[in-house]
């Protein structure tokens, strides 16, 4: 039986795009496959084979589970964090934890570009190009200031930077950079923080980094921090997503 497979590819430059990507579930499988969902701060728009539906996977602060019929197949774009809402046409705080049908977003034309994707021999490409159409408007410019100050925080055997020190580095009030932070990436820069640490510590696991270790570069105090930080996070041990 042929297992579920999940590939990504390169995104156009200029867009915003953390990369694109698809998954399928095979015909002759068994039953679903389910996948788990941790949060990376990102925002998806995934196209579904079956329905040739668009739903949009908002930034999450929990594990959220992803199921596959056999047969089903996904196409999508990931945004990097920050950079969906001027595409998506609302605050990222508007979809947090939520998978609403694009149409809520878009109307009619979310519906024209699904069943479009069913026929195209090559459906990213009519998504990447939807997503082009609505890249007028440029994501909140305190965004990568916002995201570069937050993770330089996040060093070996350091506490996190504190969001007051992060907002005097960028000129603005702790007030200002929570309101502009829950409009870019769906939350405030204190769990988005926690997010880019726990994705951080997950890459170091995946290549093969000791957890102690990892801990210790990731900016945790200790692995006791780590594990119950990627507890809260993905409703796992780390080694179960692993």
């Amino acid at each position: 039986m042929e297992e579920a497979r999940y590939q990504e590819s390169p995104a156009p430059a200029g867009m915003g795009l953390a990369c694109l990507w698809s998954h399928r579930h095979p015909g002759d499988a068994g039953g679903p496959f389910v996948q788990r969902v941790v949060p990376d701060g990102c925002v998806d728009l995934i196209w579904w084979s079956r329905s040739a539906e668009i739903t949009v996977a908002g930034p999450d602060t929990g594990p959220a589970p992803a199921r596959l019929e056999p047969g089903e197949r996904l196409v999508a774009v990931r945004f990097r964090p920050g950079t969906a809402p001027p595409v998506l046409g609302v605050p990222a705080d508007a979809v947090r934890d939520a998978r609403p049908p694009l149409r809520e977003l878009w109307g009619d034309a979310a519906g024209r570009l699904g069943e479009a994707m069913a026929a195209a021999p090559d459906p990213h490409a009519l998504l990447v190009e939807a997503v082009r159409a609505r890249s007028v408007e440029r994501p909140d410019p305190l965004v990568p200031a916002l995201v570069s100050g937050l993770v330089s925080g996040l060093m070996p055997g350091l506490e996190a930077r504190p969001v007051r020190e992060v907002a005097g580095a960028l000129g603005v009030s702790e007030r200002q950079l929570r309101r502009r932070a829950h409009a870019a990436f769906g939350y405030g820069p204190k769990t988005l923080q926690r997010v880019l640490r726990f994705q951080r510590a997950l890459r170091m696991a995946r290549a093969g980094v000791p957890l102690a270790e990892v801990a210790y570069a990731a900016g945790y105090a200790d692995q006791a921090h780590l594990a119950n930080e990627v507890r809260g996070l993905a409703g796992a041990p780390i080694r179960t997503l692993l």
